[in-house]
């Protein structure tokens, strides 16, 4: 058994961590500020001392929205690379490069919808109203001094909680922007896959958000298995195999519009399906250690999405609202599988020490 080390060792660390993430802190600070100072001044070219509306083109709110989006592709980069392990002698591969990728593009994707989504609720509550041309470079500044500062964060602080929260954010504000800009209002008549059917940039939103959420479950799927205790070979990999085949399926769900390629859609969403249900049912031979509550939830939701399924035939359910709850009980089980993967890692390591 290996003894602790001496206090003052213990000391030594705590400090050393300490001091680290105060410079952290003040980098983010230090990053937020520049971003606002650069907002502005872009604001200032952009508008020219001119008042705008809250909302829609033109708009304070458009403005705010792209350059968020720039500057959360700058600041997640930033981060990573000062998180970046500075003993590391592997290079980067291709895998590591495209997971950095689509996190900093879910970054600014949330960013980019998340300021859209607000100034267009703002501007339903001012029907009418304008910004004056100096409330217009502070709120331009503002808002990407806050993204900044978040995704700053974000990118130094990323683990599988964080992760789990950046594919929820980047899906909900994805089908939801979709939804709220879609061409045709009576769309949800048909099926949730008929929001990715048309040429206009609600379409091009929903595809192109599915294919970015297939790549973080992927990157998900590397990283969330990555050192569970199990007592069976090849357990971690045959989990690890299904997590990747559902995030590849769904990200092929937005290459192939269900317009254009409607067999080999339905085929990509029917094995997405497919393959949860193999990784619910093979999850207690694989990794003996998840608790039976866990086990237990994933058959209750494939009970539910078959019930569901059942409904539709029968005519009672749209096949609308059986992919919106599906999809809703897949991805609120992944999440919950990090968590229960990240606790049976913590519990392992604590019997080791």
């Amino acid at each position: 058994m290996s003894t602790p080390p001496p206090p003052d060792l213990l000391s030594a660390a705590r400090s050393a961590g300490g001091a680290r993430e105060r410079a952290r802190e003040a980098l983010a600070l230090q990053i937020a500020v520049v971003a606002f100072v650069l907002a502005a001044l872009m604001a200032l070219l952009v508008f020219r001392l001119q008042p705008a509306p809250i909302a829609g083109p033109g708009s304070v709110g458009q403005y705010a929205a792209l350059a968020s989006a720039l500057t959360a592709v700058v600041a997640f980069l930033l981060g990573r690379a000062i998180a970046a392990d500075p003993h590391r002698t592997r290079r980067l591969g291709v895998l590591d490069v495209i997971d950095i990728a689509a996190l900093a593009f879910a970054h600014a994707v949330i960013a980019l919808l998340g300021w859209t989504l607000a100034a267009t609720i703002i501007e339903a509550g001012l029907i009418g109203a304008v910004v004056y041309p100096v409330p217009v470079l502070l709120l331009g500044g503002a808002a990407a001094s806050v993204t900044a500062y978040v995704v700053f964060f974000s990118a130094t602080h990323m683990d599988m909680a964080l992760l789990a929260i950046v594919l929820a954010l980047f899906l909900v504000l994805g089908v939801l922007t979709s939804m709220l800009t879609a061409s045709d209002p009576q769309w949800w008549k048909e099926n949730l896959s008929a929001l990715g059917m048309t040429d206009d940039l609600s379409a091009r939103t929903f595809n192109l958000t599915l294919i970015v959420a297939g790549l973080l479950v992927t990157t998900l799927a590397r990283y969330a298995t990555r050192g569970i205790p199990t007592t069976r070979r090849g357990g971690v990999r045959a989990v690890r195999t299904c997590l990747v085949v559902v995030g590849v399926f769904l990200g092929l769900v937005g290459v192939f519009p269900v317009d254009e390629f409607f067999w080999v859609h339905t085929a990509v969403a029917s094995g997405m399906a497919v393959a949860f249900g193999v990784l619910a049912f093979g999850l207690r031979r694989w990794i003996p250690g998840v608790t039976r509550t866990f086990l237990a939830l994933g058959y209750l939701f494939i009970l539910v999405i078959i019930v569901l399924a059942v409904f539709f035939a029968t005519g009672y359910y749209t096949l609308t609202a059986v992919e919106l709850i599906a999809g809703i009980l897949v991805f609120t089980w992944i999440i919950l599988f990090l968590r229960t993967a990240d606790a049976l890692r913590r519990d392992a390591a604590t019997v080791a020490r």
